[in-house]
């Protein structure tokens, strides 16, 4: 494998470009026109533009990418994450093309993309599941029957989709057919599929996944747990490893019940199986994340793994040479996305120009970035910017140096969440460990962290006025 092209952009293109040079492969970055003069552009050997600001119209039209990758004679294509990254007939056109994929077939995307497909598929190996039905439903009374047998409160979910989109919580008999025609016209608007299945409601959930890793000699490894459930709109915005809650029998029943999940699906490559876990420690399988994830940063620094580095490897046909038993977690690392939103104003997109744009850095603080100084935040693509990760010998210690790295990551033109992050590892709930997915329902709003940011600048203010007066004195001293 000499070239690679990486179907994506920002953060992660140049996060896999940055392993693929580090592995002596040169990199072949695509863009469109709103990207033309990002730095995952210049970062890369080779550059190539596929159409037009729309995702649609550029990062999602598989033909261009692999035309282009064909008269680059290119040998691989890394998906990254979003974009194709799931799509199965993606994948299955870069097989057709003579290219390699990296990541897994298209026929463990096409199982695992579905989360009626993946219930199926992972039946028979005795890995628990969250009650309910495992068959798509249309008719309300159909689901008004199943919701009377496994209890209110109910979750009817897109069986195509993820994001939290057209799925809604249902509380009690007489709101499950207004909410379940949502949750099917969201799934089609989103999907294209408008399948929903129903079942039953986990309350005060932990949201914990299992990454994984397959080669082709059927090896398949674990790398221990992330914590997610630090999230707005069902979507993710701190993530940590390990968790905080997680016994080792326990982190060992979920490692194997992962390790099934690829198996039953024959998966290839690297992975992530999400679970959801009860206030019991009980947990359930949620999903399969065919790809590489967005927080895949803080098990790295946890185990010592570079994962696209692995990735690579598997997809060139080498055996994992790592065996389950050499695995350790060492320390504690945490995630924050830095999203270009509103946290005062309901986690809005906030649109505009980076007019500062200034990195922290120091020991333990990694940050997978892709922009800079001067650039516009388009509006075509998710909003985030980049990420934020800390580790440290503890939980405590990685918590601080997110504290100190937060304070100083400067940006000035759009606002982002990095006010969120610091509220959140600030607050006693999230420092205890006691916390799940209803975090920011729970403790979170605009005007604790308006509070918050306001005592802060009294506090700094009061601290400056000392300092000023203390040298007052000292230039008052008369010299003898």
């Amino acid at each position: 494998m000499k070239k690679i092209l990486i179907a994506n952009r920002g953060e992660i293109a140049i996060r896999v470009m940055k392993t693929a040079k580090k592995m002596g492969i040169k990199t072949v970055a695509v863009y469109s026109e709103a990207d033309r003069n990002a730095p995952h552009v210049r970062f890369a050997d080779e550059a190539v533009y596929i159409g037009k600001a729309p995702s649609n119209k550029s990062y999602l039209v598989g033909e261009r990418i692999i035309k282009e990758a064909k008269k680059l004679q290119v040998d691989a294509i890394h998906p990254g994450y979003g974009f194709l990254s799931e799509n199965a007939n993606f994948a299955e056109q870069v097989e057709k093309n003579n290219l390699i994929f990296i990541g897994p077939e298209s026929e463990s995307i096409k199982i695992m993309g579905s989360k009626l497909a993946a219930k199926e598929a992972v039946k028979s190996y005795n890995i628990p599941m969250v009650p309910g039905i495992d068959k798509a439903v249309t008719n309300p009374k159909e689901a008004i029957e199943i919701a009377k047998k496994i209890g209110f409160p109910i979750l009817i979910k897109a069986s195509a989709g993820g994001g939290g989109k057209g799925m809604r919580i249902v509380e009690k008999e007489a709101d499950l057919e207004t909410q379940m025609k949502r949750a099917i016209s969201e799934a089609i608007s989103a999907f294209g599929d408008g399948s929903v299945f129903v079942e039953k409601y986990i309350t005060s959930p932990r949201h914990i996944e299992i990454q994984i890793l397959a080669d082709n000699y059927g090896n398949t490894l674990h790398f221990f747990e992330r914590e997610c459930s630090i999230q707005r709109r069902h979507q993710k915005v701190i993530e940590e490893a390990p968790s905080s809650i997680l016994t080792p029998k326990i982190r060992q029943k979920m490692g194997d019940a992962a390790i099934k999940v690829a198996k039953a699906c024959n998966y290839i490559g690297a992975g992530t199986v999400e679970f959801l876990m009860d206030a019991n420690l009980n947990f359930y399988f949620l999903e399969m994340n065919t790809r590489l994830q967005v927080e895949h940063p803080v098990t790295e620094l946890i185990t010592g793994v570079d994962l696209v580095e692995l990735q690579i490897k598997i997809a060139r046909g080498e055996k994992l040479t790592i065996k389950q038993e050499d695995l350790k977690i060492n320390g504690h690392a945490l995630e924050l996305r830095v999203y270009a939103e509103d946290s005062m104003n309901n986690f809005l997109p906030s649109v505009g120009t980076l007019n500062t744009y200034q990195l922290p850095v120091g020991e333990g603080i990694r940050v997978d970035n892709g922009f800079e100084a001067g650039m516009e935040i388009p509006i075509y693509y998710d909003p985030m910017i980049s990420k934020l990760i800390t580790y440290g010998k503890t939980r405590e210690e990685a918590i601080e140096r997110m504290i100190g790295a937060i304070d100083n990551y400067k940006i000035v033109g759009v606002k982002t969440t990095l006010p969120f992050g610091k509220f959140v590892c600030q607050h006693e709930a999230f420092k205890s460990g006691n916390f799940n997915t209803h975090f920011v329902k729970k403790y979170y709003s605009a005007a604790k962290l308006q509070k918050e940011i306001e005592d802060e600048a009294k506090i700094a203010a009061e601290m400056a006025l000392k300092i000023y007066l203390e040298e007052q004195k000292i230039l008052k001293i008369p010299l003898t």
